[in-house]
């Protein structure tokens, strides 16, 4: 635990500003390794740290001419060079009263040379400092003093931009996840629209095809559903479509099974892939006769989404790309070469329609 006489008055309101800036543990930053090159450079010291003092360290985000990532915080001089606005000035640390019992200075180390300007933010919190540090004492005077000092300004601005374009991103996403959730309300209502129109009709066919209409409409917005559930960067896809097609049961009325291999594949990929089982099961329910079953392989970076069903067989010589004439099969087309993957049809050995869907998942 930290020494009690280093602890700012204000240390709770400090930690909580560490920690809404989400920097301590990150990776390491070419932005701030230039920053702290320069100021070794700059200074002819062979060591420039940007340090966080966190609650029982002091990390360090970028660390030129030391190996270390972060020490304790009780012995580290950048725990106290936050308790002052000011810069915390060691022109020879082996006789100031203020560091001499210093364990960098009296021990193997042997820290001289220490001169560290606080990381202050907006609301005045002292996050850390910009440091240079020498084993050998010298002199510093005011215009390198001010120097320090803009080259900590600039350290603080870039964890400001960082900070906020963290911010805007979680608010873009934030933003397209509000779109989405009304996009898939509206289609919800557009279906439930259809199916009343559908059953105040007498004829068979309209009907047929009003209700067609409503089922695929609710599919879409389920695929949407589903998809919005993924907040990672990468997404179990089985995962997925066995959530997706326990849906399309409920609206097909029909048996649907899926199997496959587990594995990730970017979310980007996931909402193409969703929207190409709706269309192929939507198909198999509307043309084909028993259970459809829905498989995902995936071999290396080698993926195929297959759909078949039971009691229907195609033309032996249909050509997927060339049923141009169906809207679902545009659709697939479409879908398929979104992904970059390639659109096959066949039999099943026991009879039935298969389609397969064959893309290289992006790594």
């Amino acid at each position: 635990m930290a020494d009690a006489s280093i602890i700012p008055a204000d240390e709770p309101r400090r930690l909580a500003a560490v920690r809404r800036y989400d920097i301590l543990d990150t990776p390491p930053d070419g932005a701030f390794d230039r920053i702290t090159a320069l100021a070794a450079r700059r200074f002819g010291v062979p060591i420039s740290i940007i340090s966080i003092v966190d609650e029982d360290r002091i990390w360090f985000k970028s660390h030129h001419g030391v190996p270390v990532e972060q020490i304790g915080r009780d012995p580290g001089l950048c725990a106290s060079a936050i308790l002052s606005n000011d810069p915390h000035i060691l022109t020879d640390a082996s006789i100031d009263p203020r560091s001499l019992a210093n364990p960098l200075v009296a021990g193997d180390f042997g820290l001289r040379f220490y001169a560290g300007v606080p990381l202050t933010t907006d609301d005045g919190h002292n996050l850390g400092t910009l440091c240079i540090i020498d084993k050998e004492a010298r002199p510093i005077d005011q215009s390198q003093i001010d120097d320090l000092k803009d080259l900590a300004a600039i350290v603080m601005d870039q964890i400001e931009v960082q900070l906020s374009a963290r911010q805007a991103v979680s608010q873009a996403e934030l933003m397209a996840k509000e779109i989405d959730h009304r996009v898939m309300n509206s289609l919800q209502f557009v279906s439930g629209l259809l199916s009343m129109q559908s059953r105040a009709l007498d004829d068979p066919d309209a009907v047929d095809h009003l209700q067609l209409a409503a089922n695929r409409v609710a599919a879409v917005a389920q695929v949407h559903r589903h998809f919005y559930a993924e907040a990672a960067d990468h997404a179990s896809c089985i995962a997925f479509l066995r959530r997706l097609c326990a849906d399309l049961e409920s609206i097909l009325g029909r048996k649907i099974q899926v199997s496959g291999d587990e594995g990730n594949i970017p979310t980007t990929s996931v909402q193409p892939v969703g929207l190409l089982v709706n269309e192929l099961v939507t198909n198999a329910a509307k043309h084909g006769q028993g259970v459809i079953e829905v498989r995902y392989e995936i071999e290396g970076n080698q993926h195929a989404l297959i759909v078949s069903d039971e009691g229907r067989d195609l033309p032996k010589d249909f050509d997927p790309a060339a049923a141009s004439r169906s809207l679902g099969m545009r659709v697939v087309t479409s879908l398929t070469r979104q992904l970059g993957g390639e659109l096959t049809s066949g039999h099943r050995p026991d009879g039935g329609t298969c389609f397969k869907v064959s893309f290289q998942a992006q790594p």
